[in-house]
């Protein structure tokens, strides 16, 4: 399976829909844990490093630099 490169402030796409009815997130803040922000409701989720980048589909936007 490839590895994700994926960056603060990236909006990725996750394997289950938020219950609002969006799937789109944007990665908030990075560490040991990521914190990802649903792009529709605004309720934002924690998740161990490891957890989120297996539940992760694609990323749908990089964040320019």
């Amino acid at each position: 399976m490839e590895k994700k490169e994926f960056n603060l402030h990236d909006v990725v796409e996750m394997k289950k829909a938020h219950p609002c009815g969006t799937n789109r997130w944007k990665i908030i803040r990075m560490g040991m844990d990521i914190r990802i922000k649903c792009e529709g409701c605004d309720h934002s989720v924690m998740l161990p490093r490891k957890e989120f980048a297996r539940k992760i589909k694609k990323i749908l936007q990089k964040q320019e630099e």
